[in-house]
């Protein structure tokens, strides 16, 4: 008997299924809603499905990408918050003004909790969210005419939530390297964008606005340091104290690998305009524009493997399009009138660059990278005892932080929205808080944009299910859909915010219909969500806003002062060799860091209304500036070896200690807004070690590029 296989197409569908990002916590979730949803058919008591299906919602978006064992902590902690929460808002429910006393001393309390560590944010946001749906939860039971008890909503909301979390447990037990897979597939594809971008630099074409595609840059790097530190944050999770071993170990070296080529793609060794009109009759930058385009290529196909978990195959493309660099640049050097000395060891010092990331992406586990010691250790970003994080915490409290400001301006709108409540006091009025608390965002852009999507997705999830309680009136017929919607809303939440709009408000019509009337929720619905977003707007505008100008100087001065650190560290190992060690990969981050930090205020400022914007055109060439300053930061830090002791060592040494003390300088009068020292010319060096006319050619353009942010910054504070 011939057993026939499922088609190609059906399997290769199936993987890549597998793969995506969001499939296992959509997996996890339908789970979740389900199990629910059966228990209580079967035991003929869907009211009691509203809160479990609210805890089973709260816990998952809880849910940190941790081992089981930190899992297993985390999932511990997070139900005793929610045992405190709930309990605490069922005993204050029926006393409004105690409750309007705690209720914003809980949620500054919480919000201000999340400097700690990220995984204290994400407990302390859930809480929060699973503190309104104790509410809704009760409201609704009310309305039912269920009374499950005093503390009864609240057993099944941590009932749910525990459920969840007894799924998340094991899941991560099972697929212990799932999530660094994952993440370190976003790394590869955020590598991807970048030579994208890189490449477009090269192409020796008229009118090219580089200005424009340096800006872009800036951008896609912000995408690349986020995805790094994403990853750096779950492999620290999996590997602990221990040394890594077995696959833990492979991603580790995948991982050093992507910050080898995130160095190496980075650099810039001489102007991009200049590189154009020099080799404008010669196709080597046609041909290294598409070997960077290869290279991108391949970090696509890296992703690809490590999402479906298949072999990386090799791509002979890649290797022609190097070998024609190369046979390109050689026949720069055959000419009878060839280029300059510099611009071919410009043009050598990239094809290095270009040799060493063909030979990290080509190979299934790069051989290059730390060696073990302290060379493989990853900074922990979490705090290491309890008095470390109160002091995480404590150094918060000041009108000066992000984070005080936030915290107070949401506890002081969800007080509003508890007025508003009892004064209006509409069908279903928690959902004030409910829209207050997920709609008020950190900066004034995130706000806006989520205010606006929240408002379209909560509209058309009300039309959504007017439809589906027109079309299926039948309650049961309703279920399946009810629990696609949970599901849809976590598989869209983190990129299509109005689409898991859209569904979380359908999945709540639904769930309503099962126990009443679904109609009824509708027009309270979006009159509640109205009122939470106006609330959100005003807080936003008067309680101390964040305007992204007013903090401008201060990461401007941040970005040089990293830079200066970094650059530091690069000129030590040309006396000490080249070693990758903590110090060394902490300075490279934080300068990363901070160079996306700069993009992320820019970007933010630029949906603020228009009398709170600073520097205009300007602000936008000072980033596309600083990354070019962190490109030839870069350059140096690929190209690292030792100098023999004599006088090339001195000069690098000493031409660099000039050049970090002008970054310095130039941080300091960003700070003080005063005007920064003029740059003494770097002295001549007449020697012929040919590393050290690199690093110092490398180190006169650091200094041009240093003056051109200073006029820039000028710029920036006249405007």
């Amino acid at each position: 008997m011939r057993v026939s296989l499922p088609p190609a197409s059906l399997i290769d569908t199936w993987r890549r299924l597998r793969g995506s990002d969001r499939f296992a916590e959509c997996l996890r979730v339908l789970l979740g809603l389900g199990g629910v949803v059966l228990y209580c058919l079967a035991e003929g008591r869907f009211a009691d499905a509203i809160p479990a299906l609210l805890g089973v919602i709260a816990c998952a978006l809880a849910e940190t990408e941790d081992h089981w064992r930190s899992r297993l902590v985390t999932l511990l902690v997070t139900l005793a918050c929610y045992a405190v929460a709930a309990g605490a808002v069922q005993l204050l429910l029926p006393h409004p003004v105690l409750f309007a006393l705690g209720l914003p001393l809980a949620t500054f309390a919480l919000v201000m909790l999340g400097a700690a560590s990220h995984r204290y944010a994400a407990i302390a946001g859930s809480t929060l969210l699973l503190s309104v749906y104790t509410m809704i939860a009760a409201d609704a039971a009310a309305r039912s005419g269920a009374h499950p008890g005093v503390f009864g909503e609240s057993a099944l909301l941590l009932g749910g939530a525990a459920w969840y979390g007894l799924l998340s447990l094991l899941w991560s037990a099972l697929s212990p390297q799932q999530a660094v897979r994952h993440a370190l597939a976003r790394t590869f594809d955020a590598l991807a964008g970048y030579l994208e971008s890189k490449a477009a630099l090269f192409a020796p074409l008229p009118g090219v606005d580089r200005e424009a595609l340096q800006q872009d840059l800036a951008m896609r790097n912000e995408k690349v340091v986020q995805a790094l530190n994403e990853t750096r944050l779950v492999l620290i999770d999996r590997i602990g104290p221990r040394r890594p071993s077995g696959p833990t170990a492979e991603r580790l070296r995948l991982y050093f690998a992507a910050q080898d080529i995130h160095e190496r793609v980075s650099s810039s060794h001489y102007p991009y305009d200049a590189l154009a009109e020099a080799f404008f009759h010669s196709d080597v930058l046609f041909r290294c524009e598409h070997l960077l385009r290869r290279h991108a290529g391949l970090c696509r196909h890296r992703a690809r493997t490590l999402r479906l978990r298949t072999s990386l195959q090799v791509d002979g493309t890649a290797r022609a399009a190097l070998n024609d660099v190369h046979d390109a640049i050689d026949a720069l050097r055959m000419q009878s009138a060839p280029p300059t000395t510099q611009l071919l060891q410009s043009l050598d010092a990239l094809l290095r660059n270009m040799e060493a990331i063909q030979a990290l992406l080509e190979h299934e586990q790069p051989a290059s990278g730390p060696v073990p010691g302290e060379e493989s250790a990853l900074q922990d970003p979490g705090p290491g005892n309890l008095a470390e994080a109160w002091e995480r915490i404590r150094i918060q409290f000041t009108p000066r932080s992000f984070r005080f400001r936030h915290a107070l301006r949401l506890a002081l709108a969800l007080l509003a929205g508890y007025a508003v409540l009892r004064v209006v006091h509409p069908l279903n009025g928690y959902w004030i808080l409910l829209t207050t608390l997920l709609v008020c965002q950190p900066s004034y852009g995130a706000t806006r944009r989520r205010l606006l999507q929240r408002t379209a997705g909560t509209l058309a999830g009300l039309v959504a299910g007017w439809a589906a309680l027109r079309l299926l009136p039948f309650g049961p017929a309703q279920v399946p859909l009810l629990i696609v919607a949970g599901v849809v809303f976590f598989a869209a939440r983190q990129r299509r915010y109005t689409l898991a709009t859209a569904a979380i408000t359908l999945f709540v019509v639904l769930c309503f219909n099962q126990v009443g009337n679904g109609y009824e929720v509708m027009w309270p619905r979006m009159v509640d969500t109205l009122i939470g977003v106006a609330i959100t707007a005003l807080a936003i505008h008067l309680v101390l806003p964040d305007w992204q100008g007013r903090r401008l100087d201060q990461v401007m001065a941040d970005t040089l002062r990293c830079d200066a650190r970094y650059l530091a560290r690069i000129l030590a190992q040309y006396a000490e060799g080249r070693r990758d060690d903590l110090p060394y990969r902490i300075a490279r981050r934080d300068a990363h860091n901070a160079d996306a930090s700069l993009s992320g205020v820019l970007s933010n400022m630029l949906r603020e209304p228009g009398r709170h914007r600073r520097g205009g055109e300007a602000l936008l060439r000072f980033l596309g500036a600083a990354h070019v300053l962190l490109s030839q930061l870069s350059a140096l830090g690929a190209n690292r070896q030792a100098l023999a002791a004599g006088h090339a060592r001195e000069a690098v040494q000493a031409c660099g200690a000039r050049t970090v003390e002008a970054l310095e300088q130039l941080a300091e009068a960003l700070e003080t807004n005063e005007p920064a020292p003029l740059l003494l010319a770097l002295p001549a060096y007449v020697g012929g070690d040919e590393t050290a006319r690199l690093v110092l050619g490398q180190l006169a353009l650091i200094q041009a590029q240093r003056e051109r942010l200073a006029e820039l910054a000028l710029e920036v504070r006249d405007s």
